[in-house]
């Protein structure tokens, strides 16, 4: 019994893992003479206590797996204070460069009920913050489920053609040409999209203005978070992309009217008042985990059949998107947006969380230092000391392995062990997150 709990504490709580059925063997090898030596470790996924090796699923939905979500949020949180406050290979001197949270909002398909301050909604009445009704439309009849569906469709390529633009503005403002803009600045950020309750995509971001080298060089004398601003403003405006023509019916897809900028000062200089960078970390962070389920009711696992639909728990106004979405999906002229494949997404596919190569670290690295993490743990564990280094510097370890899907999930019994983990997941979670907050 205790080796299985071992192998399911493993796991951090994971509730969907990958089972895996094969064999790893590491073997010493003389790197003069290319002679294998006799295997050093064996594994075999047989002789394991749940008779698989089981690997986390990783997946980033909280609907999903909560401690994998979770995981994943704690990531992108460290992903984007780097970028912020400097740490994991990104200089603390990005405290100082030009540095916005930006919201980019989706048009309006049509009225929809709301939470407008201290008025009530248009439908006369004044909604609670947990009412289903909120973010569904007035006159469904009425409301544009195409161009909504289109429009969350084309949203990836509306961001890549505004931070086009954004790059012109920025040269526009400093006196420069587009080519020589890279000679003096960079533009970095980090983007995660999110659902609205209507079910339209909006765009939360950091952006950082920085020299050419990105974060480790200082930015130009003119860059300052009014310029940014400002550039933004008119990048966003200017940002269109061309959609297609159904009948008769052209669409073109752009930001809408809602455009929120606000400058990050640092925590020193906070105040209790101003914008900080941790504070747009977590909120950033929070939205990387949640997809359209969590805002519309929405599924969170792609539609085989549309027939499905008519056997799952699923909001009016979301399933309306949905059919529209699987219906828009069958036209030959939007085959290149598979929209059916999409459909569960409200026709959105772009990736929910991006980033520019300088803006931070990166989630890999993130990973990689974490798995050292674990590898530490596990020699401390064998009772080895972490520091040895190899004797024979001639000599290294050639793996060899084979694996192959055995299957999803946990078996009832090893489910009812792992909640029996449950509360001591704690510091183990506490203690992963601490290997990777090491600048």
């Amino acid at each position: 019994m205790p080796g299985i709990l071992r192998q399911l504490s493993s796991l951090g709580g994971c509730t969907h893992p990958i089972r895996l059925a094969g064999h790893r063997t590491e073997h010493q090898v003389d790197t003069t003479t290319g002679e294998i030596g006799p295997a050093l470790r064996r594994l075999h996924s047989a002789e394991l206590p749940a008779g698989d090796l089981l690997v986390r699923c990783g997946n980033r939905r909280t609907t999903r797996c909560a401690a994998c979500a979770e995981t994943y949020r704690r990531d992108t949180f460290h992903l984007i204070t780097a970028g912020l406050r400097g740490g994991k290979g990104t200089p603390e001197e990005v405290t100082t460069h030009p540095r916005v949270f930006a919201t980019f909002t989706a048009p309006s398909f049509g009225p929809v009920h709301n939470r407008p301050g201290t008025r009530a909604c248009r439908c006369g009445r004044r909604h609670a913050p947990d009412d289903p009704a909120l973010g569904t439309p007035l006159d469904p009849e009425r409301y544009d489920y195409e161009s909504a569906v289109l429009w969350n469709a084309h949203a990836g390529m509306l961001w890549r053609r505004f931070t086009i633009h954004l790059r012109r503005e920025i040269a526009r403002r400093a006196g420069l040409t587009q080519r020589e803009l890279p000679e003096r600045a960079r533009v970095s950020f980090a983007k995660v999209a999110e659902y609205q309750k209507r079910g339209a995509v909006h765009f939360h971001a950091v952006i950082r203005l920085d020299g050419p080298a990105g974060g480790e060089s200082r930015p130009p004398h003119w860059a300052s978070a009014e310029l940014l601003s400002d550039a933004i403003r008119a990048a966003a405006a200017r940002a269109v992309v061309p959609g297609p023509v159904i009948d008769g019916r052209s669409h073109t897809f752009a930001f809408g009217r809602q455009l929120d900028i606000r400058t990050i000062h640092g925590p020193d200089l906070d105040g209790g008042q101003a914008l900080t960078d941790r504070a747009v970390a977590a909120y950033i962070a929070k939205y990387a985990t949640k997809g359209a389920e969590t805002a519309t009711g929405t599924l969170d696992r792609r539609l085989r059949f549309i027939a499905e639909l008519a056997t799952l728990n699923v909001p009016q106004h979301a399933e309306r998107l949905i059919r529209t979405a699987w219906a828009l999906g069958a036209r030959t002229d939007l085959e290149h947006l598979r929209l059916r494949a999409w459909a569960h997404m409200l026709g959105f596919r772009g990736h929910f969380s991006t980033k520019t190569r300088r803006y931070s670290t990166t989630l890999g690295a993130l990973r990689t230092a974490r798995a050292q993490w674990r590898r530490l743990q596990a020699a401390i564990a064998r009772g080895e000391d972490p520091n040895t280094q190899p004797r024979d510097t001639d000599e290294t370890t050639l793996v060899l392995a084979h694996w192959a899907y055995a299957g999803t999930g946990l078996t009832p019994t090893e489910q009812w062990l792992s909640a029996s983990l449950a509360d001591t997941s704690a510091p183990t979670t506490t203690a992963l997150e601490g290997a990777t907050t090491h600048g």
